[in-house]
């Protein structure tokens, strides 16, 4: 199977159990504070490779517009590191295709349960977002 046949069945997978269960996976990279890839398990010998954007957070970008921002998102990709280390196994819900080929929107939760957009916005690495244009992070 193709890479992008493996996307799209990970998509579907993801589109039909979103709302049943959550679905577990492996933290292979943190990419910026809000997006991280993961391996998930399709059947006993294919893992798919997806990055995961957690659903209503935003956090600043590492290529932003002000050093305040640069500085702000490696903090926050650092923090993201601490509550899902590499390795770790984290539980994927509300699942929704993001408009990116091959990323996904999800609420993540840690192995304690806890939901890592949530911690993120409570201790002021990024904030909520719904979609839509977002707002700067320079002043």
């Amino acid at each position: 199977m193709t890479l992008v046949k493996y996307i799209f069945t990970v998509i579907f997978m993801f589109g039909m159990s979103s709302n049943l269960m959550a679905v577990p996976a492996v933290v292979n990279y943190i990419v910026d504070g809000d997006t991280f890839s993961a391996g998930v398990k399709l059947d006993e010998e294919t893992v798919v490779s997806v990055r995961v954007r957690l659903r209503n957070v935003d956090t600043p970008e590492l290529h932003g517009e002000c050093v305040d921002e640069i500085i702000a998102a490696n903090v926050a990709r650092n923090r993201l590191a601490e509550l899902i280390p590499v390795g770790t196994v984290v539980e994927l819900e509300n699942i929704k295709d993001d408009k990116y080929l091959g990323r996904i929107d999800a609420n993540v939760k840690d192995v304690n349960g806890r939901d890592v957009g949530k911690i993120l916005i409570k201790e002021g690495f990024g904030r909520s977002y719904n979609g839509g244009k977002r707002q700067g992070w320079c002043q």
